[in-house]
């Protein structure tokens, strides 16, 4: 028996994403960048423990412009994903499952993580030098 010639439902060229589902994504992506940058800060502090040559040697890698990438990645992933948590937690209870709560929490949540990142950088920027 043939195949019909019909996309499956969501079909990919026909399911227009909702902004619910591209934060529910996001939020299971950010939580992978915190498993990998975590194995970054392993290594971090593993190396600070073994000498200072293998210290310099993590502490070149990071402070490269594409190691600063990183950081800023995680970062914002470590804003998200608390961010989400407790939009997620606030759900447990119950709250905000209306579309326009939904929608406002959605984006009250990916500014937190914005600016929170945001400040976490000028912050650290500015003890840093």
């Amino acid at each position: 028996m043939p195949a019909p010639d019909r996309p499956l439902s969501p079909h990919l060229q026909v399911y227009r994403p909702q902004m619910t589902s591209v934060l529910s994504i996001l939020h299971r992506v950010t939580g992978v960048a915190l498993t990998l940058g975590t194995l970054l800060l392993t290594w971090w502090l593993v190396a600070a423990a073994y000498g200072p040559d293998q210290f310099d040697t993590v502490q070149a890698a990071v402070g490269s412009w594409l190691g600063q990438l990183i950081l800023w990645g995680f970062t914002f992933a470590l804003f998200y994903h608390l961010g989400n948590g407790v939009r997620h937690l606030a759900w447990d209870f119950g709250w905000g499952f209306d579309l326009g709560q939904l929608r406002a929490s959605g984006l009250a949540m990916v500014a937190f993580a914005v600016a929170a990142t945001v400040v976490t950088l000028i912050a650290a920027y500015a003890v840093g030098g």
